[in-house]
């Protein structure tokens, strides 16, 4: 797998985390317990930070990066993945928040400095601007994304199902099911 240091500073990994040998991680990335990168994920924390929570998982194609700090924004944008969130194939995530129990569809991009609440699911192809806030418990679809409908409890359950058979996946992956 391509482990890369930027700037003397080489991605960490728990034990039980899965980084497909055809991924690219640079810099600064932090992977929890359970998370999982799969083939031909590209993540970059080379001018801010990563961090990919416990049971997370990241799929297929899809690119991880930051926005440097500056001056006029001092913090910069880091990436930060919450606990049992599933990010679909091919999806962009750029210096934005994703917090706990989120799916982001396949082929979504969510932009700098935007925030995607707890228990939420972003369809697939949606647009979330810089600094928007998706609340939590809502589907949310669209470019720009927009507040489609509550989640029904069936929804909201299979979230933690899907962070859970990407657990199960990667374990398999590992030889350790």
């Amino acid at each position: 797998m391509a482990i890369k240091p930027f700037s003397g500073i080489t991605p960490t990994l728990a034990d039980t985390a899965f980084v497909d040998p055809s991924a690219i991680l640079y810099g600064d990335i932090t992977l929890y317990d359970d998370a999982s990168i799969w083939p031909l994920v590209a993540a970059r924390g080379d001018v801010n930070q990563i961090t990919i929570g416990a049971r997370s998982n990241v799929q297929d194609g899809s690119v991880l990066h930051v926005t440097r700090r500056s001056d006029s924004n001092p913090d910069g944008y880091p990436l930060i993945i919450g606990e049992d969130v599933t990010v679909g194939h091919k999806a962009m995530l750029h210096g934005c928040i994703i917090r706990n129990r989120v799916l982001v569809g396949m082929g979504a991009i969510v932009l700098d400095g935007a925030v995607i609440e707890d228990d939420v699911i972003l369809g697939a192809g949606s647009l979330v601007p810089p600094g928007k806030t998706l609340q939590s418990g809502y589907l949310y679809v669209g470019s720009p994304a927009k507040q489609a409908r509550p989640l029904n409890d069936k929804e909201l359950a299979f979230l933690a199902v899907s962070a859970a058979n990407y657990v199960k996946l990667k374990n398999e992956y590992l030889g350790q099911a």
